[in-house]
């Protein structure tokens, strides 16, 4: 047997190993980050249902770990995660699984969760405590300031906030040898000036941080739990919430709590958690959704608010009428391009070197994906970072293990089609360089069009997801700019949903540093009610 052979049945046994461990992986023990214990956790809903906290956050995701953590440290917090814990399953931790969570879905317990949208485009979403940073590329850049800017934060405190996450999960990568050969093909494309490495989203090639540290183990934003104060978190996994508990009448309702499902269990059998409820109204806690652009204005279509002709569609009792509630959906369209001859088995490689061009609008990076349990590919692909077009997102159904429906219109706007065609040029620049065909020992096919209309036509017929979705949940149509949920008490959304417009570059540093950043928000709003 050859030597290669003899590799493939040695990993081809390692995987099989890694699948047997998973179910060992989702019960709660005592686990240790760094010398820190992390909260209680538990997948017993029997055991949380009755009970009240301070804060409910729903999504144990890149926004909700920081904010539970950060929340933790002054009042009792119940994050509810319908997945189960990352840590002892190799698939979510380790570098050398990148991407193989995305081949390995099922309805309700696999640590991705797939869909399609309306468009035909495949998508994937976390489930699992860490949420997409427990599947993603791990890529890691700040937003820009103009985008800090134009959202109205407040700029010393989302420093302090990113230093904070970076603190703990993030770490200055060591490019692998597919990643310097990325980073001289963007170079001699022309994507300058060169930056090295830089936590900044600057204009033309750089280095970004990652959540792999320098041994390949992936830090999701789970780690960051236990910054705050482990006796004040309690964690329900593999629980699935199906709506806010509201009190009070159309228009004039408060939150009380959450009524949720287990995740594997029967939809008929519901369990509520609920908020502490104290003399001063004023000092009430809130019900705070960070289960992302799809779950989050989901879980507000299922409490009845929401645009009032879909909800009686549905036969779901209309609590508030909230148009913007599914609206404005948006994902970064995606062009990408396989630089490799053929299918064989290379280490997955995640991003770790971004190309940015024509002031931000496109971004451009290069990965080594898992198309089977012995086969790898190489893409190079690019983004289109502030697309015009947008969609909506509705229920598919009441229960709420099940995806919305959701369509972006991806390439809808004319100005949206005519950067696709500048992406697809600059693709085929990076593609064909020097670097990356002197390593592939072939030179790249000239399989793009050239014409006008045939690179239309590509595009249209090529589109593809960059992960990147937002909206839903938008700041000004939806919740109030402290994140509140217009009309009514006690309720907030924290997450991408809430993005009129990405932040350009991979999204994941903004939503980690958003959860920490609008938990001191809430403290200090809390600390200022108490004075007055």
């Amino acid at each position: 047997m050859q030597e290669m052979d003899v590799f493939h049945v040695i990993r081809s046994y390692a995987f099989l190993v890694v699948f047997s461990s998973i179910l060992a992986s989702l019960s709660p023990s005592a686990i240790e980050i760094q010398g820190k214990s992390l909260p209680f956790m538990t997948s017993d809903v029997e055991e949380i249902s009755g009970k009240s906290f301070d804060y409910i956050i729903v999504g144990g995701g890149t926004a909700g770990c920081p904010l539970a953590a950060t929340l933790s440290e002054r009042f009792s917090v119940l994050l509810v995660e319908r997945g189960g814990s990352p840590y002892g399953n190799p698939l979510v931790t380790e570098k050398l699984y990148y991407g193989y969570p995305l081949l390995q879905t099922d309805e309700f317990s696999s640590v991705a969760q797939s869909f399609v949208s309306r468009d035909g485009v495949m998508g994937h979403r976390g489930r699992v405590l860490g949420g997409s940073s427990a599947i993603n590329g791990g890529f890691y850049s700040r937003a820009s300031g103009e985008f800090v800017t134009s959202v109205g934060w407040d700029k010393k405190l989302v420093k302090e906030s990113y230093e904070w996450v970076e603190s703990k999960v993030v770490f200055k990568p060591e490019l692998t040898t597919w990643q310097s050969v990325v980073e001289f093909g963007l170079l001699e494309a022309g994507f300058l000036p060169y930056n090295g490495f830089s936590w900044e989203h600057v204009e033309g090639t750089k280095i970004g941080a990652t959540i792999f540290d320098e041994f390949g183990t992936r830090h999701t934003s789970a780690d960051l739990l236990s910054m705050g104060n482990p006796e004040n978190v309690t964690i329900l996994f593999n629980a699935t919430v199906e709506n806010v508990i509201l009190h009070g009448k159309e228009n004039k309702s408060i939150a009380r709590g959450i009524k949720f499902i287990s995740s594997h269990g029967s939809i008929n059998q519901t369990y509520e958690a609920y908020l502490n409820q104290r003399n001063n109204r004023s000092s009430w806690g809130d019900v705070i959704l960070s289960a992302g652009a799809l779950g989050s204005p989901q879980i507000l279509l299922l409490s009845g608010i929401g645009p009032r002709k879909h909800l009686k569609n549905l036969g779901i009792p209309l609590m508030l009428e909230l148009k913007g509630v599914g609206q404005e959906m948006k994902d970064n369209p995606c062009i990408a391009t396989l630089v490799d001859a053929k299918a064989e088995y290379r280490f997955p490689d995640s991003p770790q070197v971004a190309g940015i061009a024509k002031d931000f609008k496109f971004i451009i990076e290069g990965g080594i994906i898992p198309i089977s349990l012995n086969k790898t590919r190489i893409p190079i692909a690019v983004k289109l970072a502030f697309p015009e077009s947008k969609g909506e997102l509705e229920l598919s159904s009441k229960d709420p293990r099940q995806n919305p429906l959701v369509q972006f219109n991806y390439l809808a706007k004319e100005k949206d089609l005519e950067g696709c065609v500048e992406m697809v040029q600059l693709l085929h620049r990076v593609a064909k360089s020097q670097s990356v065909t002197f390593f592939l020992g072939t030179e790249h096919q000239d399989n793009l069009m050239s014409s006008l209309n045939d690179l239309r036509s590509f595009c249209k017929k090529n589109v593809r997801t960059y992960y990147h979705y937002h909206g839903g949940c938008i700041v000004g149509s939806v919740v109030d700019p402290n994140y509140k949920v217009h009309g009514v008490k006690g309720l907030r959304v924290i997450d991408g949903s809430t993005f009129l417009k990405s932040p350009g570059t991979n999204p994941m540093a903004t939503l980690l540093m958003l959860g920490r950043y609008q938990g001191i928000k809430i403290i200090q709003e809390r600390e200022s009610q108490s004075q007055s």
